[in-house]
């Protein structure tokens, strides 16, 4: 690997690992809101839904925009955007407040996926491309377990979650300053006009779809994945504090969970490399079902030991299903394959916390999670309609 790449890369990662950590932040931060304006587990549904239906809504606009004015001054905007919305966020006094903050923060997170995503494509080609994403997509979760546990940390040691969440804002503030200048110093995801005619992407092209049944079974597994991933992570807090552990202590639940992610995320792109995309999925989304029942019935302290094993597999599954887009996609389009994608994730983020949130206020968490169980195994029979569509792009 060139150090271009190599920093073109380490780039993606940081403004990747940023954005997925504010968002994260959400999971322990939301207790907090929940005791300290009286929410209901259906309003902290909406609230966790707020910032990633502004994610659903701008993914494919940034894909598509990017084609246009390049990839660099999206992410940018983007990491302003939720500086501002955590700024804001410092200020809520209520629910409403919170609500369009997190929204503020979510359009800035939508202006990240696809367009770091697309230049990490482009920038490595073969097999050295899903391995590449895999490291892309772990450093979300080295942000997502950075942000959480900083959280953690601060609140136990006294701080007010305003302070924290000030701090966070501005952070991000500085952030997207760095990222310009490291950018434009790379000459990496500036205006497309710096391309050559033969990268143009002609109009026929469309969305490039290759495989149009291997595109829709990727964009169903993603949205059940997403819907398990984002209603477990936002729930489990709540999990543990009806186990009867202190909210600080339950905020480590996630962290552990996310610490498991890292490596998840960072070994499932080596593992689909190695066992092939449709084993691997098979694989890992079993043990997701499993882990999620064992968390649920295991004593407290046997839970928190196999938590970064479950995190592992909850998360990991995306590095798998995310590296297989470019098999189905065409290069030149790449923005907008993974912008679709993200859009689908977002959509499945807004409907797993607010769904599972109302399960939870009519029967309680242990139906929730064993309904995550469950639902996390249908995109099994799914992988006999990728199956085809990836031999097709190998052969």
């Amino acid at each position: 690997m060139d150090s271009r790449r190599k920093l073109t890369l380490s780039a993606c990662c940081a403004v990747h690992g940023l954005q997925d950590g504010l968002s994260a932040a959400l999971f322990v931060l939301l207790p907090v809101l929940a005791q300290g304006f009286g929410l209901s587990y259906a309003q902290v549904g909406i609230l966790r839904a707020s910032n990633n239906s502004a994610m659903m809504l701008f993914e494919i606009p940034s894909g598509m925009y990017s084609e246009r004015i390049g990839e660099r001054p999206l992410l940018v905007f983007g990491l302003l955007c939720a500086s501002l919305g955590y700024l804001w966020l410092a200020t809520a006094g209520g629910f409403i407040i919170a609500v369009l903050s997190l929204f503020t923060a979510g359009l800035g997170a939508a202006f990240q996926h696809a367009l770091a995503s697309s230049i990490v494509t482009h920038s490595f080609q073969g097999n050295g491309r899903r391995a590449a994403l895999g490291v892309y997509n772990s450093a979300g979760d080295a942000g997502k377990l950075a942000f959480t546990g900083l959280f953690s940390l601060a609140i136990g040691m006294g701080a007010a979650w305003q302070q924290v969440v000030t701090g966070f804002g501005l952070l991000t503030l500085l952030a997207a300053v760095a990222l310009f200048v490291v950018l434009r110093l790379l000459d990496v995801g500036g205006h497309p006009h710096h391309h050559t005619h033969s990268q143009a992407a002609p109009p026929q092209l469309g969305w490039g779809i290759r495989n149009r049944s291997g595109f829709f079974a990727l964009a169903v597994m993603v949205f059940v994945d997403s819907v398990v991933q984002a209603g477990f992570l936002t729930f489990l807090a709540f999990l543990m504090i009806a186990k009867q552990v202190p909210t600080s202590l339950a905020a480590l639940a996630v962290v552990l969970t996310l610490l498991g992610g890292v490596f998840g995320k960072f070994g499932c792109g080596f593992l689909a490399q190695r066992l092939g995309v449709i084993r691997s999925l098979i694989l890992i989304e079993i043990l997701t079902a499993i882990g999620i029942i064992i968390i649920l019935m295991a004593p407290t302290g046997l839970a928190y030991v196999l938590l970064p094993v479950l995190g592992f597999a909850l998360q990991g599954s995306s590095s798998i299903t995310y590296g297989t887009v470019g098999d189905l996609v065409h290069g030149k389009r790449q923005s907008r394959g993974f912008a679709a994608i993200y859009t689908i994730a977002s959509a499945a983020s807004i409907a797993g916390p607010i769904g599972f949130g109302y399960i939870g206020d009519q029967f309680g968490l242990a139906p929730v999670m064993l309904a995550m169980a469950v639902i996390v195994l249908l995109p099994l029979p799914l992988s006999m309609l990728l199956r085809p569509a990836l031999k097709e792009h190998y052969a």
